[in-house]
């Protein structure tokens, strides 16, 4: 995803996934595809923004309204088989971080 996520006014929570890929795609990338139209579907999801260097090296940040929404997309069915895979496959390191959105700003030419 490419774009800027327009969220509303704070407050409102992100969580920052920073990861470290393993080789190759092992069906990662179909798996992305398809937790990122879940994921807008969900109740409480504001957007999402993700990148990845050539090194496999990623920051996705997803943009929520409240823990609850949060604690929801973590149970999701979907999302807890990609966590698993992320553990076992995907993965050679993660961090997850939850942060409360106090203040944000936005510029556009």
């Amino acid at each position: 995803m490419n774009h800027i996520s327009k969220t509303p006014q704070p407050p409102y929570y992100a969580v920052i996934f920073t990861s470290e890929r393993t080789e190759g795609d092992k069906g990662y990338g179909q798996m992305a595809d398809q937790l990122e139209k879940l994921a807008f579907q969900q109740p409480g999801f504001l957007g999402v923004e993700s990148v990845r260097d050539v090194t496999g090296l990623g920051i996705t940040v997803s943009y929520w309204e409240s823990l609850e929404a949060i604690k929801n997309w973590k149970e999701n069915a979907l999302h807890k088989i990609a966590q698993d895979k992320g553990k076992t496959v995907w993965y050679r390191q993660f961090a997850l971080r939850v942060c409360r959105v106090e203040r944000d700003h936005f510029f556009e030419i």
